[in-house]
């Protein structure tokens, strides 16, 4: 199965579960965030607010913001197909971008470049066990998070996808310009990718 196969079914699959069950596995997923040492450790962590079925990882936020870490969401960079990172707190003001997706409206000077950050949770629509993912095809985040793939001296930030369980796949074929996780936070648990 290709990649835009893979892509269309999970989507699929993702769109059919119930409330109930987006519920109890965000619940889960953000548990397992929340005692890991990826998040005890971080103090620059970015997230994303779910969208198309994703899981909803902004619970997270309110534990971060007591713990006296700091959030940041994905903004579009405008003059190229990239991302930069916003500060993101309990009273951020949101616009939502050409996605559709609600970003914080930030001053270009508080944004956070993806080297200044120690933890980003990723969304993802498949990944496999040795750290490749498909996302919605627009490449955002392995053009974004390339300096990783090219220079080994990079120990952060760490890349870790969240989804359910049920998006994990045999084989992802890898692209070139594929940036691998170091993990997936599921509601099975966390997978640790041997890539």
């Amino acid at each position: 199965m290709n990649n835009d196969d893979i892509r269309k079914k999970i989507r699929q699959q993702r769109q059919q579960l119930t409330q109930e069950q987006r519920l109890e596995a965000s619940a889960a997923i953000c548990d397992a965030i929340i005692n890991s040492s990826l998040f005890m450790r971080a103090k620059h962590i970015a997230l994303y607010l779910s969208h198309d079925g994703e899981i909803d990882i902004s619970p997270l936020c309110q534990v971060a913001w007591q713990r006296k870490k700091h959030c940041y969401l994905p903004v579009l960079n405008h003059f190229g197909k990239t991302l930069s990172f916003a500060p993101y707190t309990a009273d951020s003001t949101m616009r939502d971008n050409r996605f559709g997706i609600p970003e914080p409206v930030v001053n270009k000077h508080t944004l956070l470049s993806p080297q200044q950050l120690n933890l980003v949770l990723t969304p993802l629509v498949a990944f496999d066990r040795n750290g490749n993912r498909i996302g919605m095809g627009g490449g955002y985040y392995d053009r974004s998070f390339a300096f990783l793939r090219r220079q080994q001296r990079y120990k952060q930030p760490r890349l870790c996808g969240t989804g359910f369980n049920f998006q994990c796949v045999s084989e992802i074929q890898a692209q070139d310009w594929d940036v691998p996780l170091h993990g997936v936070f599921t509601d099975h648990g966390f997978l640790e990718c041997e890539a």
